[in-house]
């Protein structure tokens, strides 16, 4: 292959890089800084927090996200495998199937230990 075709993706990660760091960097310096112990106080939806902010969670709050990580992860290996069945058909059929049928299997079974269940 030629050089030239890769050019496209250097300068859009090269640029990629660049600019977010140009932006901050004159952001810093043009934005206004007037710092004060009201501004950096923790905001809690207009309520003053009350104690630490380091408190012990439930288990179930991390099952439930760990949860939604699963299946967030599902859905972007779902879309490179929906475009390579055009080219590889029914293997990767299969293959997504497969997948899926995992996927639900520990969806079922995270159901079942009432891991999605609110009423502790």
């Amino acid at each position: 292959m030629e050089r030239t075709l890769f050019l496209p993706a250097l300068l859009l990660g090269i640029f990629g890089m660049i600019i977010p760091v140009l932006m901050v960097t004159v952001g810093k310096f043009l934005r206004p800084s007037r710092p004060s112990k009201v501004k950096n106080a923790p905001y809690e939806c207009g309520v003053d927090p009350i104690g630490d902010a380091r408190g012990r969670q439930t288990v179930h709050f991390y099952l439930v996200a760990v949860i939604f990580l699963v299946f967030d992860v599902e859905a972007v290996f779902l879309f490179p495998w929906a475009m390579g069945i055009k080219v590889n058909g029914m293997f990767w059929f299969v293959e997504g199937m497969v997948f899926i049928a995992l996927l639900l299997a520990a969806f079922a079974y995270a159901w079942g230990k009432g891991a999605l269940s609110w009423n502790d």
